[in-house]
This record gives C-alpha cells, sequence and structure tokens, in this order.
C-alpha cells in the first residue's frame, strides 16, 4: 500500500445526448489536463425545532446537492485535422455552437492588405478562421462565393496556388450542452470519478504565461466515484472502465508564442505584457424546483464577455489611438493568436470591444497602461469566435 501519486491522472471528456446521462468515452476523448478541482456540498439549511438542548440533531437525508468543478488544461498541438481538437466537447458546452469545420482551400489571388480569393467557393461564413504561414485570420466580410475580406492582414501574403489550412470555429449560440468528464488513476483501485451534467459557466484564457492553458468551470448535476457507485446512476449500469491508454502523442505551446492586434484599424502591437479573456454565460441551473434533489437542466443567462490586457505605453499613433477609444468609449477589435504555426495556432476574435480608460502602472521602471473590464458587445451571437488552427 503506497500514496496515489498525482501525475497518474488521466482525463477523458465527452458531450452528452441528454442531461445528466454519461457520455461514453474513447481514448481519442483524452485530455491534456493539468489540475481539476471537484466539490460537492450538501445544502446548508437551519433547523428550528424545539429539541431542548444545544446540541445540533443533524440535518435530514434528501437535501438538495450542489456539486462545482474547476478544470485547468494545457493548449496542445491538433495533430489530426480529420478529427476535432480533443478539448471540443468543453468549447462546445461553453459558447454552444458546434464546431464550424474548413479544411482550407487553394488561394487564387490577393487584393489589399486582407482580401483573399479562393479559387473554388470557400463555404465560409463570417466569423470563419483561416489560417495561411503558420497565422489565422478571422473573416469580417463575405465578399461572394469566392471572396472574403478578413480582420487583419497576414505577414507574408499568401502566394497564388498556396493552400489555407484547416480550422475549427466556435460561435456562441442560445443553447448549452452539457459534457461528461471521466477522471481515472492508477493504480485501478484507486478511487475513479466521473462528473456528469457538467455545464461550463466560465471560460477563461490567459496569455503570457509559461504555456498557454484553457480554465473551465462551472456547475455539474452530480459526482459519483467507484467507491459508492450505484447501478442506474447517470444511466449507467455499471462503473465504466477506463479506455485503453494510448502513449502522450502531443506537445503543449509556450505562453509567449503568438500575436495581438487592436484597434479601429487594427495594428499589430509588440508591447502586450499580460491579458485574459474571460466568456461567462451565468448559467443557473434548474435546481431549486419541488421534487427534485439534483439538478434538471441547464438555464444560461446573459453571457459576458470581457479582455483585461496591459501594455507599455508607446509614444506611437496606434497606442495613442487607443487611449482616445477608451476615453471616447469607441468600440475596437480584439484578435489574439496563441501559437505560431499549423497545428499549434488559437485565435480569438472580438469585433466590438469597448475598452476602459487604463489605468497608469508607473511601478516598474516603464509605464505600463492597464485596460480592465473591457466588454465584447454584439448583435445576435456574435461577440466572440474562438477558432483552432
Amino acid at each position: 500500500m503506497s500514496y496515489i501519486p498525482s501525475n497518474d491522472n488521466r482525463f477523458y471528456v465527452a458531450l452528452e445526448e441528454s442531461y445528466g446521462v454519461a457520455a461514453s468515452v474513447s481514448a481519442s476523448n483524452r485530455i491534456p489536463a493539468v489540475k481539476l478541482t471537484a466539490k460537492q456540498q450538501t445544502e446548508k439549511v437551519q433547523r428550528a425545532d424545539k429539541t431542548g438542548s444545544r446540541t445540533f440533531p443533524g440535518d435530514p437525508s434528501g437535501l438538495r446537492v450542489q456539486t462545482s468543478f474547476g478544470l485547468t488544461t494545457y493548449m496542445a498541438t491538433w495533430n489530426d485535422p480529420g478529427v476535432l481538437p480533443p478539448y471540443d466537447p468543453l468549447f462546445q458546452a461553453c459558447l454552444g455552437g458546434a464546431a464550424a469545420q474548413s479544411a482550407g482551400g487553394s488561394v487564387a489571388s490577393t487584393s489589399g492588405s486582407s482580401t483573399l480569393t479562393f479559387t473554388a467557393p470557400h463555404g465560409l461564413a463570417v466569423g470563419a478562421a483561416v489560417t495561411s504561414g503558420g497565422e489565422i485570420r478571422f473573416a469580417t466580410v463575405i465578399v461572394n462565393a469566392d471572396t472574403v475580406q478578413l480582420n487583419a492582414p497576414f505577414s507574408v501574403t499568401p502566394a497564388t496556388s498556396s493552400q489555407t489550412g484547416p480550422t475549427a470555429m466556435y460561435q456562441t449560440a442560445e443553447a448549452l450542452s452539457s459534457v461528461t468528464l471521466f477522471d481515472y488513476w492508477s493504480p485501478s483501485t484507486a478511487v475513479q470519478r466521473i462528473l456528469a451534467g457538467m455545464a461550463v459557466d466560465t471560460l477563461s484564457i490567459k496569455l503570457n504565461g509559461d504555456f498557454h492553458e484553457f480554465n473551465f468551470s462551472g456547475q455539474a448535476q452530480d459526482l459519483v466515484d467507484t467507491s459508492s457507485f450505484e447501478s442506474g446512476q447517470f444511466g449507467l449500469s455499471a462503473f465504466p472502465a477506463e479506455p485503453t491508454v494510448a502513449p502522450i502523442n502531443y506537445s503543449i505551446i509556450p505562453g509567449n508564442l503568438g500575436q495581438v492586434w487592436l484597434g479601429t484599424s487594427p495594428t499589430r502591437f509588440y508591447t502586450l505584457t499580460a491579458a485574459n479573456v474571460t466568456f461567462t454565460n451565468n448559467v443557473d441551473l434548474r435546481a431549486s424546483e419541488f421534487g427534485a434533489i439534483l439538478p434538471r437542466a441547464i438555464a444560461p443567462g446573459q453571457r459576458t464577455v470581457s479582455i483585461n490586457f496591459s501594455i507599455f505605453e508607446m509614444d506611437d499613433t496606434a497606442t495613442a489611438a487607443l487611449y482616445q477609444a477608451a476615453r471616447q468609449k469607441s468600440p475596437i477589435s480584439v484578435m489574439m493568436q496563441l501559437g505560431q504555426q499549423q497545428g499549434e495556432l488559437f485565435g480569438i476574435y472580438m469585433s466590438n470591444v469597448v475598452p476602459d480608460v487604463p489605468a497608469f502602472d508607473d511601478s516598474q521602471t516603464r509605464l505600463q497602461w492597464q485596460f480592465q473590464n473591457c466588454r465584447a458587445q454584439g448583435s445576435v451571437d456574435d461577440e466572440i469566435y474562438l477558432a483552432f488552427g
């Protein structure tokens, strides 16, 4: 008998067809997770009956159960464009929309700095991602069936007959799906766990750390484990065995690699020191209805999409324009690229962000501007687009 090493741990995640009914997983559903925190507690109630004593007599059985989770995972290489990235269920559960995949296309010509024409119909929509030369961009205007206008130019103009890369883009939608997460440990006699009915309430993406990371948190319907599992929980007759463990087949991406484009006329900034993009669904599970111990469904509220970022002040036109936009409450576009080569790209695009006036941070040797709680807005399901490439 010995301690359980915390590194002998593997996570698998999949979308549920019905809320709270465990999904099936295979080796391909494994994600490069860093940490899972899962907390389950019984609803706290106050007994007011006269017991004749100051001793607490205990709570009755059958009180509602509340389960929360937090999951951190590294951004890793997307090795097989023929299948979706392993985090696909988490991003779909968070944003609501299924991935819009593109296999890329052959470039016929370019016009201006950011207009791209393909040799065949591109099949893209506004918000779709396009990759070339280790960079990712987003379509802002569909000119016609063969031509798109991008949010910013590529650093190297795509050559005629060159091929753009495959992408998978996620867009917001009204309804949210739930996911099941399987938490397996070695040895097999250790306690194994399942979280089902997971509603992703918050996604946080930080830039300029040691590695690029995605942080998901929210609420789940329930948590079960091998030590207390009963047939019928999550629609399972038995606790499922772990899929055959495959060798690790991915690399993680250094957190300093990427690009940032900001402004009303987007300009690439090289002075960003930190950024944090936060997406919140403001989920309120149907967990307070009569006759239920566990939540029944996901009830999302109004989304909150915001960004905090810090840059060094420069006496150039682009930096001054950011400050002016903040003073005038004028919307700017924000695009952030994580990684710098095909198969290791992740893009974040918000076309309509209203920056707050930055705070001046003069605590170090160089003045920094700190833009806080800059909220994205839009019309219908268009405040943010996320994409792998």
